[in-house]
Parts: C-alpha cells; sequence; structure tokens
C-alpha cells in the first residue's frame, strides 16, 4: 500500500475511533451538549492525523495490528487538538482560521473553547488508562506516564510558553531548536515511542526511533516556519505571515529560506539514517519522513 493510502486508512479509523469516543457518555453523567458540541469541532474537522498515524507505524514494525493501536492513537489526537483550540485563543495567537474552518472560540466563545481544550487534555488520559487500550497496566501506566510528560510543562506546554516569549526575546539557533523540540517535537516523539511500547520493542530499538522523531519533530517544524513564511491561508488552512508580523524568532528568520530548505532536507536524510536498524519494515515511516519534508499544508 502506497503511503498516501496508508496515511488515509489510517485517518479513516482514527476518525471512528474518535467519533465513538467522543459521543460515549460513559457510566456517569453525560456531558454538557455545548462543550461535547465544542469538543466534537475541534477534534473531528479534518486534519491528516499525523501523529497517530506515528503511532500505528511505529507499532506496526512490531506486529501490532492496528485496531490494536487505534486507543493510543485517539490519546495523541486528543492532546494535539487540545492543543490547537487553546493555542488559537486570543491570549496566545489569536487565530480565526483552523483547517480552513472558524476557529473554536469563533465558532462558540473563548470560554467555551478554553473548557473544550481542557476536557479533550484530560479525556486523553482516561482512554490511557482504559483496559481496552492495553490489557497490561505496565503499558498503559508508561503510556500515561510518556503522554504527560510530552505535553506537560517539560514539554508542549512549556514550548508554548517559550514560543510566545520569543516574540519579545532575542533567540540563537539553540533557542529556537530548544522551542521547536518542546512545542512541536515532543508530542511526535512521543507518537512514535508509543507504538514502541505497545510493541514491546527493546532500548535499543526504543532508541532508535527516539532519534528518527526527534529529528522529523525538528523538520515539520521547519516546515511549518517556512509554510507560515511563503504559504498561502487558502492552501495551508489557516492564517499566514504571522511569525514575521509578531516579530518571532524562527529558522526562517535567523538563517533565511534558501538554507532553511536545505536543513529541512537535512534533518529528513538524518530520520531516514536512523531507520536502518529496521531494514525493509520501516519503508513506511521513511516515507512519512518524505512526507514531512515535502509538506504543502
Amino acid at each position: 500500500m502506497l503511503f498516501a493510502e496508508r496515511l488515509k486508512a489510517h485517518q479513516n479509523a482514527v476518525e471512528g475511533r474518535l467519533t465513538k469516543l467522543l459521543g460515549e457518555a460513559g457510566s456517569g453523567p453525560a456531558a454538557p451538549g455545548r462543550l461535547a458540541e465544542a469538543m466534537r469541532y475541534a477534534t473531528l474537522s479534518g486534519g491528516k492525523r499525523f501523529r497517530p498515524f506515528l503511532v500505528i507505524e511505529a507499532a506496526a514494525l512490531f506486529g501490532v495490528p492496528q485496531r490494536q493501536a487505534l486507543n493510543t492513537a485517539a490519546a495523541v489526537e486528543c492532546i494535539h487538538c487540545y492543543s490547537l483550540v487553546h493555542d488559537d485563543l486570543p491570549a496566545m495567537d489569536d487565530d480565526d482560521l483552523r483547517r480552513g474552518r472558524p476557529t473554536v472560540h469563533k465558532a462558540f466563545d473563548e470560554a467555551t473553547a478554553i473548557l473544550a481544550g481542557d476536557a479533550l487534555l484530560t479525556i486523553a488520559f482516561e482512554i490511557l488508562s482504559q483496559p481496552a487500550t492495553h490489557p497490561n497496566p505496565e503499558i498503559r501506566a508508561e503510556l500515561v506516564f510518556g503522554l504527560a510528560r510530552a505535553s506537560g510543562w517539560r514539554g508542549m506546554a512549556g514550548g508554548q510558553m517559550l514560543d510566545l516569549a520569543a516574540e519579545r526575546v532575542l533567540q540563537d539557533m539553540d533557542g529556537i531548536r530548544k522551542i521547536q523540540a518542546m512545542k512541536t517535537g515532543a508530542l511526535i516523539e512521543f507518537s512514535v515511542d508509543a507504538g514502541a511500547i505497545l510493541g514491546r520493542a527493546s532500548a535499543a530499538e526504543r532508541e532508535a526511533l527516539r532519534t528518527y522523531a526527534r529529528t522529523i519533530g525538528l523538520a515539520f517544524q521547519v516546515a511549518d516556519d517556512l509554510l507560515d513564511a511563503e504559504g498561502s491561508p487558502e492552501h495551508v488552512g489557516k492564517a499566514t505571515g504571522k511569525d514575521a508580523r509578531a516579530g518571532k524568532a524562527t529558522l526562517v528568520s535567523l538563517i533565511g529560506l534558501s538554507q532553511a530548505r536545505e536543513n529541512l532536507r537535512a534533518l529528513g536524510n538524518e530520520a531516514i539514517d536512523a531507520l536502518k536498524p529496521f531494514g525493509s519494515r520501516a519503508a513506511i515511516l521513511k516515507e512519512a519522513a518524505h512526507f514531512v519534508t515535502h509538506r504543502r499544508s
């Protein structure tokens, strides 16, 4: 199956699982209707589902079928969507458009958007803690710990804080790399590592996959910066040119478009090299690295 077909197949499967998970009332009281609607709006509004794809494909390296990785993949996507809802708020990036549609605070209101993000953050851990995610409680605990670390103050949330500060503080290459690694890279790294956890990979295998994930995480943010500098809102699905208007330091502003593209190519090659221990089994993950370095939205 070609990469695009594989990505689409996982996208559809994750979409179906998210639809089910966000439609279940559970044994307790039902969620308020407007909150549930906002959560579904934020989560079921398209998107490539690239992070869930990485969970499923990393797990597949070790023989884990898609259906056994879907809950973990869905939990990762809930975290990702929560982060987008909060990033778009007026107090953060103040965006009106996401995936070609009004952002959650525009479609609903700011308070509902905050609560929808909070609820998506917490439901991710509810999903991971369920026996349906994995029968072994030690595996579930490791997944919960890894996702908490990737999304918290030393990961995605901390990276967002540094990114906001970058509008006022001059950044060098090390500072920009740190922001990228935390804000974007941490969740991508966990996505790949989660697949390895589900597959009970060896320490050496997990380290090789972490190297791959860290590299494509950096590449993903460089591609994002290039899209912000060169892309149009119609193709990207959100406002562009924001970093320049905010005076925010990025790799593109630091080294220029040409060198940033060269850096992106080098990161793609580095990611592919990290997969050598897996041979032909990692063909789809290699294609994923190519996808990151050539994406247009």
